[in-house]
């Protein structure tokens, strides 16, 4: 009989291609795996996994609110109804596991998968583990974890190093610096910095980037800049769409692969699945991590790889004075370009999505 897995979570791309990884390796190691989606009604995953070719179902669930308590008054109705609508999933599905990737939808459904006695399994991706997660932690069966130290937030024997899984298409980067130079019609003899926020964007970069942009045209260096969707037009408007031939405004980058190739530093944001690809492209990044985001964990995941000696850290608020600098002195510095993408490549984990897949098929129940 064919197995049966739930994949549960969203919210982010961070969470999503991961969790379409997963869904894809399970389906490589045995095609007759049949698989379904637990999201969060609104985000993002409901779109784009039917996209890749799986079926999604949602729960009416949001997370709490930092900044404001009265959003939070339907917060404990729509997480018990969550939960209740979770159990009905389970019992119609009948999964032989079930595996969360963070995001909203994960709680619900790893917790009534726990009430059911189905095994689960975590994938943290973060280097700090959310209260959620260290919750379930204690009924999962495997978490799967991307940093070391993480037996301070899970009990040792449960955890499993795989890394987090990336878009293959993304990081294959290998002989393509010419092509990616044509695309973006950039020069061979220039210096390039691509600056990334995401596909949603980040304000401080683009800020950033917007303040220094001057200093960087004036050093002769081109600049793949991708604003994401909620800045784009602003940009557009207040800069032109050719604002200088050297200076690429894009609002989301469809071929992510010949960005990075294109590059010779890289500036972004700590997201977890972010630092998973920049690990395998193996290129001098400067990181400048959220601080919009829960217990603060993508400013650990960048001290994880600067620990290393793998990655620049850049506070947030030091971003918009000291950022393009800071670029401008790694660009002139080939000693240290060199060190930081020897080491940054030594953190790469490539076959994490296929070591997941196989953990999560070690804990089926038997059929």
């Amino acid at each position: 009989m064919a197995k049966r897995i739930i994949i549960s979570g969203g919210g982010t791309g961070g969470h999503i291609f991961p969790a379409i990884a997963i869904a894809n390796a399970l389906k490589n190691i045995d095609p007759t795996i049949e698989i379904l989606f637990v999201g969060a009604n609104g985000r993002m995953e409901m779109e784009k996994v039917p996209a890749a070719g799986y079926k999604i179902i949602g729960l009416d669930i949001q997370g709490i609110q930092r900044k404001s308590v009265w959003k939070n008054v339907m917060f404990p109705i729509k997480l018990m109804n969550s939960v209740r609508r979770a159990l009905k999933i389970i019992k119609d599905f009948k999964p032989d596991a079930a595996v969360g990737v963070g995001g909203y939808a994960s709680g619900p459904l790893l917790y009534a998968a726990s009430l059911k006695n189905i095994p689960y399994l975590i994938q943290e991706q973060n280097s700090y583990a959310g209260i959620t997660n260290k919750w379930l932690g204690k009924n999962a069966q495997k978490i799967c974890v991307a940093f070391d130290g993480m037996d301070k937030f899970f009990p040792a024997e449960k955890i499993i190093k795989t890394g987090n899984p990336i878009r293959r298409d993304s990081v294959n980067v290998a002989g393509k610096h010419m092509q990616a130079l044509e695309l973006f019609k950039l020069s061979a003899f220039k210096k390039t910095v691509l600056i990334t926020g995401g596909s949603l964007g980040a304000r401080t970069l683009n800020n950033s980037i917007a303040a220094g942009l001057d200093k960087l045209i004036a050093a002769d260096v081109q600049v793949i800049w991708q604003t994401g969707k909620y800045y784009y037009k602003q940009i557009i408007e207040k800069l032109g769409e050719d604002h200088h031939p050297d200076v690429k405004i894009r609002e989301f980058l469809t071929r992510m692969d010949l960005a990075y190739a294109a590059a010779d530093i890289i500036i972004s944001r700590a997201g977890a699945g972010t630092i998973a690809e920049l690990c395998m492209v193996k290129k001098p990044v400067i990181l400048v991590p959220s601080p919009n985001v829960a217990e603060d964990h993508q400013t650990k995941n960048a001290l994880a790889l600067v620990e290393e000696d793998a990655a620049i850290f850049l506070a947030d608020r030091d971003a918009e004075e000291k950022l393009v600098d800071k670029a401008l002195e790694l660009l002139h510095d080939r000693n240290l370009q060199k060190k930081l993408g020897t080491n940054i490549g030594k953190m790469a984990m490539p076959d994490a999505d296929e070591v997941i897949a196989r953990e999560l098929l070690k804990i089926t129940s038997p059929t």
